[in-house]
């Protein structure tokens, strides 16, 4: 078996790209620099490891159930080669890595939650930056990105492009359209439509992720809402 592509998708999104380890939280992708190819970091850990003789490993485990989101956890490399050496396997047990990993999604899912918002530029001002991270993800390593243009057939370009999707674009849309439902009522009547689009562009997007529909079947953003946003 192997690795799906389900799950590695619902586990880049869920950490947001970032180290699952306790107090680390490194972003998992390098930008690139002085001519070199930006690459990825992040490594897809076993909490119970896979194969005999490796940390944690359960014999009793099914080799679907191995390589399966629940039994990953996304590490730096540091962090990845700490918890799997041998002296620390009674250190890092399947129970705290769980934890760990348990930990980190929660805080990524809930981190918006902390502040209450009073109107509607109050809201346009903490949508604003997650979207202008996503558009610089886009920019930068998305299709039409320069870096594309000139590695149209790089495995290691389009292995970014998958993993800022995966680890900036999905979590700032899951966290904007949270907010646009919690607060819709502060958009005017002529502006729902617009708002409706962008959930259901975000819902699309979430279904794509489990692999529900292919990523074809995506509803496009809606330029109209970073309009709205934006005031532009």
């Amino acid at each position: 078996m192997s690795i799906t592509n389900k799950s590695i998708k619902l586990l880049w999104s869920n950490a947001a790209g970032r180290c699952s380890f306790r107090s680390c939280g490194e972003r998992l992708s390098v930008e690139e620099a002085e001519g070199v190819t930006p690459y990825t970091l992040g490594e897809m850990a076993h909490i119970k490891g896979n194969k005999p003789g490796s940390n944690r490993y359960d014999a009793k485990q099914s080799a679907t159930e191995r390589d399966s989101y629940d039994n990953l956890i996304l590490l730096c490399p540091t962090h990845h080669t700490l918890i799997d050496k041998a002296e620390n396997e009674s250190k890092y047990t399947i129970e705290l890595l769980h934890e760990m990993k348990r930990d980190h999604e929660s805080f990524i899912s809930t981190r918006l939650q902390s502040s209450e918002i009073d109107n509607i530029e109050q809201l346009k001002d903490k949508i604003a930056p997650h979207m202008a991270e996503n558009c610089q993800a886009w920019e930068q390593y998305g299709p039409r990105s320069e870096n594309a243009q000139k590695n149209p057939n790089s495995d290691q370009v389009y292995a970014l492009w998958t993993s800022e999707r995966l680890s900036t674009i999905v979590p700032n849309n899951r966290e904007i359209a949270a907010l646009v439902q919690k607060y819709r009522e502060m958009f005017s009547r002529s502006e729902q439509r617009v708002v409706s689009k962008f959930v259901q562009h975000v819902e699309s997007y979430e279904q794509w992720v489990n692999d529900k529909i292919p990523y074809n079947a995506v509803q496009r953003f809606p330029s109209d809402f970073e309009s709205l946003i934006l005031g532009e």
